[in-house]
């Protein structure tokens, strides 16, 4: 007897989109705010505070949406009349929507002048950036606009031609300076004080590119910069995805978006030609955003690199894996106690237990599947943001942040791994720009102790904390350890030179 044949679903569209499907509401045709990085997190972050916003107050709040350079997005979204879902996953409930909020999708890298256009247009009024850390064209050493980026320095020597991201904003702002229409350019990414850091980097670029003095006054006095905190967790889409998504709906998204329940965003109210209702879409308007900064990148992003790195070299491939062994869950609770929450004022009202809660059930939640190797990406430009402050507050009260140290030991372990030391599959597939470079800094380094010492020397950590010789020696220390022992013994070894730390007893 021959097998029924499954029916062949409709791809998601306007026609084919259920009734009562639609996340929020609908946005008008015309775009207000134009993005920059279509990856998932936009996605099911600000696009859909945008769209639950305009079922509260109407407005012309579209989004023009540009991925940098790949497709896998674009053309899906094109084809589906800009239409995606959003399957939001619990540990116990699994929820699906659509988000219909996009009324452009197009690739930066293929037509950079429509991306200048599209900012440049008097009518976009927000410029909202989700381009991860490496985006900013921002120096490691130095916190300045790094010109020694080709494109960062080709761009200055033809500031009319960008390729990088900075050269590509400065571009459209300097032709909108033309119509004087005041704009506010909103980062969404884990850079701390975000606004006034792509603020500085703006000017810094047009400054060393010789811009006109009223574009720079335009840019110092008619764009707005606020500073956001924002916070959801949004694994990469998968098979798994697409099937829940079509048992769901009834329809084949080529696209659709996994993302944890738990959604936060915290913004300053500084915007220089309106905003949709994000407030009352449930996004939080605070004059602190900065400390919600601070407790996002260090108590959850700085735990998530260290459950990632000392995940990855036990060969735990997602991170609910990872934070179900007893030794990562002991050093992550550890580092936050003692390493990132004494260098964190926090904000008003704001409970520091509570959240670590939900911090323990977030990193539990098996549905999301969100891959260590993902999580660990990116670690020469994302620890930086994480690591340093809260360390160098640490070592200047005299006292050595073992568990920083040890988050160090662990990414350089998984990233340039000695002669002789395999870390393992799963951080094989960690993506690391700067691999290339870590490898040759340690080319003729020949013990796991002077290939650290190389690393921390050779202006991957910041020559403030590296002054400090008793941290460099530490993350030698727990390298070596874990070369010959492995993470669950340096793991071991960091929780123990916690407890024993007589600094720790006063």
């Amino acid at each position: 007897m021959k097998k029924a044949k499954e029916p062949i679903l409709p791809f998601l569209s306007a026609s084919t989109t259920p009734h009562g499907a639609i996340i929020g509401a609908s946005a008008p045709p015309t775009p207000g705010i134009v993005h920059l990085g279509l990856g998932n997190f936009h996605r099911a972050h600000c696009a859909v505070y945008t769209a639950k916003a305009l079922a509260i107050e109407a407005g012309e709040w579209g989004i023009d949406g540009f991925a940098n350079t790949s497709q896998r997005v674009v053309m899906p979204m094109r084809a589906q009349n800009y239409r995606y879902s959003v399957l939001e996953l619990s540990d116990d409930a699994t929820r699906t929507g659509i988000v219909d909020v996009h009324r452009g999708a197009a690739i930066v890298s293929d037509t950079p002048e429509a991306f200048i256009a599209s900012v440049a247009d008097p009518t976009r009024r927000i410029l909202t950036l989700t381009i991860s850390e490496l985006g900013y064209c921002r120096s490691s050493r130095t916190g300045r606009l790094d010109t020694d980026i080709p494109a960062v320095r080709s761009d200055i020597a033809d500031p009319e031609n960008p390729h990088s991201t900075i050269g590509l904003i400065a571009r459209a702002l300097t032709i909108r300076s033309l119509s004087g229409e005041p704009m506010t350019i909103l980062s969404c990414d884990n850079l701390q004080s975000n606004g006034r850091t792509t603020r500085q980097l703006i000017l810094q670029f047009l400054d060393a590119s010789r811009a006109d003095e009223d574009v720079v006054n335009f840019v110092m006095r008619r764009v707005a910069f606020p500073n956001s905190m924002v916070d959801r967790i949004t694994p990469a889409t998968t098979a798994t995805t697409i099937a829940h998504v079509e048992n769901s709906l009834g329809v084949r998204d080529r696209c659709p978006v996994p993302a944890e329940e738990f959604s936060m965003w915290v913004l300053e109210d500084k915007f220089a030609a309106g905003r949709p209702a994000w407030h009352a879409a449930g996004a939080i308007m605070s004059d602190e955003v900065e400390a919600y900064e601070l407790v996002k990148l260090r108590l959850l992003n700085g735990s998530h690199s260290l459950i990632a790195y000392l995940g990855a070299l036990d060969g735990r491939e997602t991170i609910a894996q990872a934070w179900a062994q007893p030794f990562i869950r002991q050093a992550v609770n550890e580092c936050i106690e003692r390493d990132y929450l004494p260098s964190i004022t926090l904000p008003r009202g704001f409970d520091p237990k509570e959240y670590i809660e939900s911090l323990s059930e977030r990193w539990a939640n098996k549905r999301l599947e969100h891959r260590t190797a993902q999580v660990g990406s990116d670690g020469s430009a994302k620890l930086l943001q994480r690591i340093p402050v809260a360390a160098e507050h640490a070592l200047a009260s005299g006292r050595v942040p073992h568990m920083l140290a040890l988050t160090v030991a662990a990414w350089i372990c998984a990233i340039a791994p000695q002669d002789g030391y395999d870390p393992g599959p799963v951080a094989a597939e960690i993506r690391e720009p700067a691999r290339g470079q870590l490898t040759e800094a340690t080319r003729h380094e020949h013990s796991p102790r002077r290939a650290a010492r190389a690393i921390m020397r050779n202006g991957f950590m910041p020559p403030e904390l590296v002054a400090f010789a008793e941290f460099t020696h530490r993350v030698e220390e727990l390298v070596e350890t874990i070369v010959r022992h492995g993470a669950r013994a340096a793991s071991r070894d960091a929780v123990d030179a916690v407890e024993t730390d007589p600094c720790e007893e006063e």
